[in-house]
């Protein structure tokens, strides 16, 4: 039933449809208007209008399909039609718009009901095939038919659709429902998968045991403060500024000495402060550097595999900036665009914030807000794009840093294109920072060298994520092994991506998350921390993680070398299970044969061609550290990210290790302490960092306390872990350094350096 407005003349045939009008003696029985005491015509007078009275009632129609009174009389009389003959040309077009909205909603509708079709005799054939794995017999019993089985699959389909909808409204994006893209796939692995993120089966403590282990909340936020916002007469102040950081970023690039010094016994530049503060005077009345401050600058230059507008564009966007130094950049936001520039490049000016860390919970975080100006320079006739971060707090009274334990002076990097699509990239870092929080001794020539926020690491990890956009992009591939298509060999990158950035924000103290160190860990360098997650991307319920961290006598690449390789590192049982790995798709992503991609299939004595296990693995190399990251996958996941459906619902729960290489140096007195490779002299000895870091799903349900055996049972895999990769290295070379006669070292006496 339509209502009475809609009530009329409906016309038939198509030249009623075209005009949209009907007969004046038609128009006077129509509706509810019409006398009942009239005799209708004879002959029915239709009359069709012109075209300009169409076009005019049209662009009436496309603002209000619903005109009043009012405004149908004033259409009329500049139309020259009565106030009739329009209404029922606007109820005719509402009328012709609904049937061609319901036409093209069948044709939906018939479209899902044909995706529900094959969605059901998919499930049906599956059905018939699962057999008890008890009996032998079938697994449906005979009292449920398939009729019952359609109906509660139809239910459930409404169900999970409804809550999709839900949760898409608060999330701001909609929610690809797994069960929904196989329907239609097809299958690209001959692969099954029955796993998940390893359990320990340890039996729940009782609430008596439980110890107090800090809880993460589902999502860190970025932190909040109103103030940092530009007014337009603060803009003024902050471009000038830009100018004078932009300056002094070009000078510290290409300057020598007396700015910088040379070391002569391990050629490491020194920025000479008392020539830097000569050459670069405070501008705006800024605060000169303070007392408490310890600085750290340094400087370094490499060609990457990556043109500079590419390389501009990523540092001017928060996402990719982030995407493209994973192991460095926690969080980035961009907070305020002062200065859009010219292409929204050249002259660019942003107010960022950003948290830097180091994949260990033994080094706080750096937390910063700054502005990021870009500008393309000549210089000694060559063009460079020339981006520099330089600190917000100071030029404004209401614009203070939150953080101002750290400030970022002057830093950032000179870029020059070079043929066949390199860029030649020079980076100055430059900081001063107050300690608020300790650095653990084991790390702490690392971090007070400069070396762990330094340029040379900024520059290594950007050296090596070229090379994996580079690969990512790559069209002249030809052997994808199981891979069924360029495409999917991207998708799937893509996902060990997330996987790899999800790993190390992990195990940091990024987005104030907070570590408890067990009190049985010899060197207090084991630390545990929990989750609550409820949010796709990660198994759902609560998650444990353990970090530890041992210093080991093996050069970084020996150690990286056996983690990497599948087969050797199959001799580890407490990291296989005595399983054998078999590689079944390689995706190469760098010039270095470790840095790669593999699919690996986990052979167990259970596994059968419809349950096999599988492992998602990337292993990745540079001069500043090494990285081995996988995480169990099943096979419908893999092949929905193959197949380039959204891969964020994915859940990935990755294990790893990180790698960070370091010396030892013996003094007069047979003592010892870790410091950066570069700082090689008499009596140092070559060693690394060995970071493991272990998750496990501890319960399904988020809201659980974790127990003292779920503790106990983390703490003993991950001593397990380092005691048998130390015995591995052992058993193939002999170690730079020996401890306690046999070259060692243990969870419970781990061999990290002496304190000095």
């Amino acid at each position: 039933m339509v209502p009475k407005e809609e009530n009329g003349l409906f016309l038939r045939g198509k030249e009623g449809m075209d005009s949209g009008s009907g007969s004046e003696q038609a128009e006077e029985k129509s509706g509810n208007e019409q006398e009942s005491t009239e005799q209708p015509p004879k002959k029915k007078r239709y009359h069709r209008h012109t075209a300009r009275q169409i076009q005019e009632m049209e662009a009436v129609f496309k603002e209000n399909p619903h005109p009043d009174d009012k405004q149908r009389m004033k259409l009329s009389q500049e139309l020259g039609l009565k106030p009739r003959q329009v209404k029922f040309w606007f109820q005719n077009r509402r009328t012709q718009i609904k049937a061609q909205q319901d036409r093209s909603d069948n044709v939906i509708l018939r479209a899902e009901n044909e995706s529900l079709k094959n969605e059901f005799y998919r499930l049906q054939a599956e059905l018939s095939k699962l057999v008890c794995p008890n009996c032998g017999g079938p697994a449906v019993p005979g009292g449920v038919s398939f009729e019952e089985l359609r109906m509660e699959n139809a239910r459930l389909r409404e169900e999970v659709e409804r809550v999709c909808a839900i949760a898409s409204r608060y999330i701001g994006r909609p929610i690809q429902i797994m069960g929904a893209a196989p329907a239609m796939m097809p299958p690209s692995l001959d692969l099954d998968m029955n796993i998940y993120p390893r359990h320990f089966t340890e039996p729940m403590a009782s609430c008596a045991e439980m110890m107090p282990v800090p809880m993460l909340p589902e999502t860190a936020t970025y932190p909040e403060n109103n103030n940092l916002v530009l007014m337009d007469e603060e803009k003024t102040v902050a471009m000038e500024l830009a100018m004078s950081s932009m300056d002094e970023l070009v000078k510290m690039c290409q300057a020598n000495e007396p700015l910088w010094v040379r070391n002569n016994e391990n050629g490491k530049e020194l920025l000479n402060l008392e020539e830097h503060a000569r050459m670069f005077h405070w501008p705006l009345s800024l605060k000169q550097r303070s007392s408490e401050f310890r600085t750290e600058a340094s400087r370094d230059s490499a060609v990457v595999i990556m043109n500079s507008v590419t390389l501009v564009d990523a540092f001017l966007d928060a996402n990719k900036w982030a995407e493209l130094f994973p192991s460095v950049v926690a969080r980035a936001k961009t907070v305020q665009v002062i200065s859009p520039g010219v292409s929204g490049t050249n002259g660019s000016l942003q107010l960022m914030y950003a948290e830097l860390q180091v994949l260990s919970p033994l080094v706080p975080t750096r937390e910063a807000y700054f502005l990021r100006y870009c500008q393309q320079q000549n210089l000694k006739d060559e063009t460079y794009w020339a981006i520099v971060d330089f600190p917000l707090d100071g030029f404004h009274n209401n614009l203070q840093s939150s953080f101002p334990l750290y400030r970022r002076r002057a830093s950032g990097c000179l870029i020059q294109d070079m043929p066949n699509g390199y860029s030649r990239v020079t980076w100055v870092e430059h900081a001063e920072i107050i300690e608020e929080k300790p650095v653990h001794q084991i790390f702490s020539h690392f971090v007070y060298n400069g070396i762990a926020f330094g340029a040379q690491r900024w520059l290594a990890v950007s050296e090596r994520q070229c090379e994996r956009i580079a690969s990512l992009m790559a069209r002249n591939i030809t052997d994808l092994g199981v891979i069924p298509s360029l495409e999917a060999r991207k998708n799937l990158m893509r996902l060990a991506q997330r996987m790899i950035r999800t790993f190390c924000v992990n195990i940091s103290t990024s987005s104030g998350q907070l570590w408890t160190a067990l009190p049985d860990s010899a060197d207090d360098t084991v630390r545990i921390t929990t989750r609550k997650i409820t949010e796709p991307g990660q198994p759902n319920g609560l998650i444990l993680c353990a970090v530890s961290t041992t210093w080991l006598p093996y050069p970084h690449y020996q150690v990286f070398d056996l983690l990497r390789d599948e087969r050797r590192r199959a001799q580890l049982e407490v990291l296989s299970n005595g399983n054998a790995l078999h590689e079944v798709a390689h995706i190469a992503n760098g010039a270095h044969p470790g840095n790669c991609i593999s699919l690996l299939r986990i052979n167990v004595a259970s596994n059968s061609s419809q349950h096999v296990e599988l492992m998602l693995q990337e292993s990745c190399t540079d001069r500043s550290g090494s990285l081995v990251v996988y995480s169990t996958v099943d096979v419908d996941s893999v092949q929905l990210a193959m197949s380039g459906e959204d891969p964020s619902c994915i859940p990935l729960l990755p294990i790893g290790f990180y790698l960070t290489p370091v010396e030892l140096i013996r003094d007069a007195s047979g003592e010892g302490k870790s410091v950066p490779p570069s700082e090689e002299a008499n009596g140092h000895i070559s060693g690394s960092l060995l970071t493991v870091g272990l998750q496990v799903l501890a319960s399904s349900v988020p809201s659980t306390k974790i127990n003292l055996s779920s503790i106990a049972a983390i703490n003993n895999h991950l001593c397990t872990t380092v005691h048998q990769i130390s015995a591995a290295l052992s058993s193939s070379s002999t170690p730079s350094c020996p401890r306690n006669g046999n070259g060692l070292g243990s969870c419970a006496e781990p061999a990290s350096a002496p304190e000095k």
